[in-house]
């Protein structure tokens, strides 16, 4: 078979409903971004790359990382959705027991592990001091995922300042039986609920309050782009029953193209708000966009051909995908700790303010490089046996379980 023959087979070929897997590749992008941020507030180490005697700045793309938070928000609600989309007319979903056990299977055990390495590094630098008080809310306030709720502990926590993700995601869990069974029975009405709650939740928090550190990213406020995401998963299964071919392939290239460029005008508007309160507005301003552009990269990505496809899936965002939440849980703690520790040496004491270019490099790379083994050996030694084992131990549990006469 000849490349021209092999495309157009590939062209004709419907696309897989129950594992996404240019999903893999939106995901290893956003939560590349998002770390890239969080190192160069540490490295402070310029990003460029030139390529023919030709500069190409991708300081707006990293000094407005933290925005891409918003995309993995997005495919949280595309992947919890799409087992739902796929379900046929009188096809009853997951039952809310089945759902949350697999859920805090998967988050819970490494969500703790984290906490106890944290808290313990915390009581051996003596990081409370004498303020037991605070001690005592930052770890409670973890425990029960509600640390979102006071500023000290949101912002102020010892306890890793990744995890108001976990936090915000176990929120919408609790939720997402309710929102998937309304979401299928009545999808538009749903889906105008949702988003009309979030801008209508954003608008209010934008008047109400002068500092909105603490309200714009509650759950309130994300309702949007967590039901685009659904959204997303609903249309990606119906266009995936349509027929396809070379034109529908081509169409959804161009529109994956279209979106990363549209993301990338996003992120460099974000990149110019200058002050603290006014990044905060940007991303509530910016929220709706990132959602819908999101979206739209998701369903077309999936359906496009197979260059693209194969760009946003291959080996290596698979495996960024697959740990991705233990290193989007420890690169930022990872690259503190090698910054306090003097890890890469330097002839200067504070050599990310002095612009030692060798240091910079060297250490970007290695909070890159420590992170994503730290997170492979996480996921494949402690997270993936661990809820093996919880699920395995609960099916047993419901298995055992005397039936009603």
């Amino acid at each position: 078979m000849n490349p021209i023959q092999g495309w157009l087979a590939d062209a004709r070929q419907n696309p897989d409903t129950r594992h996404v897997d240019t999903c893999d590749g939106v995901r290893a992008l956003a939560i590349l971004i998002v770390a890239w941020y969080h190192i160069w507030q540490q490295s402070w180490l310029y990003p460029n790359l030139t390529i023919g005697g030709k500069t190409v700045s991708f300081d707006p793309l990293v000094r407005s990382g933290y925005i891409w938070v918003d995309i993995m928000i997005l495919i949280s609600g595309f992947c919890l959705y799409l087992p739902w989309a796929r379900l046929t007319v009188g096809e009853a979903g997951q039952s809310p027991l089945a759902f949350y056990e697999k859920r805090l299977a998967r988050v819970h055990p490494s969500y703790l592990l984290t906490i106890a390495v944290m808290f313990g590094v915390a009581l051996a630098t003596n990081a409370y001091g004498a303020n037991r008080a605070f001690l005592l809310r930052d770890l409670v306030s973890h425990l029960t995922y509600t640390q979102m709720f006071a500023y000290d502990t949101y912002y102020a926590t010892n306890l890793g300042g990744a995890l108001w993700t976990l936090a915000l995601e176990m929120q919408l869990y609790l939720l997402f039986p309710l929102l998937a069974r309304a979401f299928r029975r009545r999808p538009a009405l749903t889906f105008v609920a949702m988003v009309g709650l979030a801008l209508a939740s954003r608008k209010y928090i934008a008047a109400a309050y002068y500092d909105v550190s603490l309200y714009f990213n509650q759950l309130p406020a994300y309702l949007d782009t967590f039901a685009l995401g659904m959204a997303a998963a609903a249309i990606h299964v119906r266009l995936a029953d349509k027929r396809h071919g070379p034109v529908m392939r081509l169409i959804c290239s161009g529109v994956t193209i279209a979106a990363l460029c549209l993301l990338w005008q996003t992120a460099k508007g974000q990149a110019g708000c200058l002050n603290t309160e006014v990044i905060r507005m940007g991303q509530m301003n910016r929220r709706l966009a990132m959602g819908m552009l999101g979206a739209a990269l998701l369903v077309a990505s999936a359906n496009a051909g197979w260059l693209v496809r194969h760009i946003l899936s291959n080996p290596v965002t698979r495996f960024v995908s697959a740990v991705s939440m233990q290193f989007y849980i420890w690169h930022q703690t990872i690259a503190v700790w090698l910054l306090r520790a003097r890890a890469i040496p330097s002839a200067y004491a504070n050599p990310n303010y002095e612009g030692d270019l060798i240091w910079q490099k060297q250490y970007t790379f290695a909070c890159f490089a420590i992170s994503l083994v730290a997170a492979a050996a996480l996921t494949y030694g402690f997270e993936r046996p661990i809820a093996r084992r919880l699920l395995q131990k609960s099916g047993r549990t419901r298995k055992n379980k005397p039936k009603k006469a």
